[in-house]
């Protein structure tokens, strides 16, 4: 049984945690389970993906504890570059990947928002880091991912005293970009995703490639590389046909 749930829905893909039972907590198989999902994306036809929770209680609520209570050093620091190939693989995956946060969003839940590349939430959305409670650090990109979406200091104190922000605070800090009605969620993310779709694809795919590994980069580079991605988009069928459409708008 896979605890993840594939949806095409024209060139949208839907991926849905379905562990509703333990508010979608992540274990071995779950993170097995996303990247077979990820793995089965036809990206000759899809050109978006939504990742969800299933109910409306939770995105995702964590690493499961019980997996991770007898961990020993080894199997704790394994579990943690398990989990992190797997979001890196989101992160870096060709196509967007929106996450549509419809609740608890902790941990390893909150850590695998930051992989996607927008997170859009429901107005009762919650999102924290956790571990320091249960005497751990954050193991799947946290303490690196969001020291980089929000102010440093509100994403220390998020780490280090384990407080939680709403959706309201998740908004005004910049870590998601807009909130709805829980009802409203879903739709908007495939609003959103339908509209991505609708551009060039290789045009959307060489902005994400280029914005990712641009940040790293020092502008000098970053500037150059972009012009390398840029050019790649000409003499492509979707430049020609798109750009000729442009010019004689309106003129037949």
């Amino acid at each position: 049984m896979s605890f993840v749930n594939y949806e095409v829905e024209g060139p949208i893909g839907v991926l849905t945690i379905n562990k509703e039972k333990s508010l979608n907590a992540l274990n071995s198989q779950v993170l097995e389970d996303l990247s077979a999902a990820l793995d089965a994306v036809d990206l000759d036809t899809v050109r978006c993906l939504i990742i969800t929770g299933a109910g409306k209680k939770a995105f995702v609520a964590g690493a499961d504890i019980g997996e991770m209570s007898t961990l020993t050093k080894a199997e704790g620091e394994a579990f943690g570059a398990k989990g992190n190939a797997v979001f890196r693989r989101v992160e870096t995956f060709p196509i967007p990947i929106i996450a549509a946060v419809n609740g608890f969003a902790l941990g390893g839940g909150c850590e695998l928002s930051m992989a996607c590349d927008i997170r859009l939430a429901s107005d009762n959305a919650v999102f924290g880091q956790p571990e320091t409670g249960l005497g751990i650090t954050p193991g799947f990109g946290g303490t690196q991912r969001l020291a980089r979406l929000v102010p440093v200091g509100l994403a220390k104190q998020m780490i280090y005293a384990g407080t939680n922000i709403k959706a309201d605070k998740a908004k005004e800090c910049g870590l998601v970009n807009d909130v709805y009605p829980q009802d409203e969620l879903m739709d908007a993310a495939k609003k959103l995703a339908s509209k991505i779709a609708s551009n060039a694809p290789q045009a959307v795919r060489n902005c994400k490639a280029a914005i990712n590994e641009g940040l790293d980069m020092t502008m000098a580079n970053a500037v150059e590389l972009e012009a390398k991605y840029f050019g790649d988009t000409f003499e492509t069928e979707d430049q020609v046909n798109r750009m000729d459409a442009f010019l004689h708008k309106g003129k037949k």
